[in-house]
């Protein structure tokens, strides 16, 4: 992920040696097929715990995990709002959800598009995108500004989205099941090696392990030819959209709740929507940048992209705004500013890198990148060993990190519990403590909880180092691979992984 959490490749150019890695063996990775298992079936219930312990029913965490010792289950269901699993979903949310993606779909298919050649495939094809993510976020994000200014924060979609939230993240969990299963199935009709049509086989998920294939992607770039909206490429469809944007749509429906809550918007709300917003909007922008990803390039479409591009991001990455629409947190100017600094030297060092990388690679004349130094391996590709490619092998991901400090800071300290001042009076020195408008007497406080809701509201940033150390040794292995002897010679050039002269 970086525009969205996606793997980049290494600086360098395109050539013989994406088609040479393309048919080059491949292992296991992510721990084989127990670790597909783990992640496959094990991270839709995270999404849950993550979902129902941190809640605006009884608290973050729920009161009763702050007493392991004495737990009482019957207790805790009632704390998280569980009836039972009939309540995951809803046909409302079912509804709404199609209504999302089928909207999508008909904005990719009609409006204006950017058209775009690939890099070219093993089979020496190219295979043509459309891209116009960009215009649909606008579209989109125009007609929820209209809904907003004649209804406010009553308006339907973000009531919609708040009071189903669980209902649609299930029903997002269902899709990206199925398109991993269709596109798995479907893998089978391709002419291995020399299809036509120009379908191939991802290197890396054609092991013969049925779980293992269809958690990586046996396809490369499953397409499907639909009526009335076309050809859609489903990887590069689902790489950006509906997941991204669906994100900053979250987030915005949490703005509108805390203000339902409490009449009011705080600083640190809108600035971590609005960091993640240039995140994601940037993304979208840039869309064409998708073609130069590991996720393009050598990742076949399965489970792993699937679910985090429909699920992962949009439900994991808004857990700060969901908070705060419960506890707000005021930061005052200081605190503004800190998380602005935090925010705009990560996203200096992401999209300078990254800009670097794609100058080079379509045109390594242009002026701007023209004076880089790099070396040229056996299989033609060039490595850039100046500039920011030389500070460090993956240094791109080191403005992804620091982008993600900004999404948690401004929860603060976080955890809260919700009470009723009928059962626990609030005393005039409470200042900690937040009224629900028009909720008779309901109020947020830090309480025991104090410190505990970093659990939820800071595990994107832990997760996130984790990720991009995991993404970097992926990246490294790969590189070695395909490279060899060459590699070694770079990283004589180049010592440092991520952070120069720390990893």
């Amino acid at each position: 992920m970086a525009a969205n959490g996606k793997t980049k490749t290494n600086a360098g150019t395109n050539g013989k040696a994406v088609q040479a890695h393309a048919e080059e063996e491949h292992g296991y990775e992510f721990l084989g097929p127990p670790g597909a298992f783990i992640i496959s079936f094990g991270l839709p219930v995270l999404v849950y715990v993550l979902t129902f312990f941190c809640n605006d029913i009884s608290g973050c965490p729920a009161p009763s995990l702050l007493h392991p010792s004495s737990l009482d289950w019957d207790q805790l269901k009632a704390e998280v709002g569980w009836t039972g699993f009939g309540s995951l979903l809803n046909w409302q949310a079912v509804a709404g959800t199609l209504g999302y993606y089928l909207l999508s779909l008909a904005l990719y298919a009609f409006l204006p598009a950017e058209k775009v050649d690939g890099v070219k495939l093993s089979s020496g094809q190219r295979l043509k995108y459309r891209f116009n993510a960009w215009h649909s976020a606008l579209f989109i994000l125009t007609l929820l500004a209209a809904g907003t200014i004649t209804q406010g924060a009553e308006f339907p979609v973000w009531t919609f989205i708040t009071d189903n939230y669980v209902g649609i993240l299930t029903t997002n969990i269902i899709i990206s099941y199925f398109l991993a299963t269709f596109s798995y199935v479907r893998s089978f009709s391709v002419k291995y090696p020399n299809d036509p049509d120009g379908r191939e086989l991802a290197p890396g998920g054609r092991t013969g392990n049925m779980l293992y294939d269809w958690f990586i992607g046996r396809e490369l770039n499953p397409r499907v030819v639909l009526p009335i909206f076309g050809e859609i490429d489903i990887k590069a469809w689902c790489e950006l959209r509906p997941g991204m944007l669906g994100w900053i749509i979250i987030d915005l429906a949490f703005i509108m709740k805390q203000y339902r809550n409490f009449g009011r918007v705080t600083d640190s709300i809108v600035l971590i929507t609005i960091a993640q917003a240039i995140y994601s909007l940037d993304s979208l922008f840039m869309e064409p940048a998708i073609l130069t990803t590991m996720d393009i390039i050598q990742d076949g479409f399965g489970m792993m992209l699937s679910f985090g591009d429909l699920v992962w991001v949009p439900f994991t990455y808004t857990i700060q705004t969901r908070y705060l629409s419960v506890y707000p947190v005021d930061l005052g100017i200081k605190g503004v500013l800190a998380v602005l600094a935090v925010q705009s030297f990560g996203y200096y060092v992401f999209r300078s890198v990254n800009n670097e990388k794609n100058r080079f690679r379509t045109n390594p004349e242009d002026p701007r990148v023209s004076h880089l130094k790099y070396i040229e391996t056996e299989a033609g590709s060039r490595l850039l060993i100046s500039g920011w490619w030389g500070v460090a092998r993956h240094i791109n991901y080191l403005g992804d990190w620091f982008m993600s400090w900004s999404y948690v800071l401004p929860t603060a300290l976080s955890g809260y519990v919700i009470r009723n001042a009928a059962e626990h009076p609030i005393t005039a020195l409470q200042s900690d403590a937040y009224f629900f408008k028009d909720s008779y007497g309901k109020y947020a406080v830090p309480g025991e909880a104090k410190g505990w809701g970093m659990i939820f509201t800071y595990f994107f940033m832990v997760y996130f180092a984790v990720l991009l150390v995991h993404r970097e040794r992926r990246d490294e292995e790969k590189c070695r691979r395909k490279y060899g002897k060459d590699w070694d010679r770079y990283v004589e050039h180049v010592p440092w992984r991520i952070i120069p002269y720390v990893y």
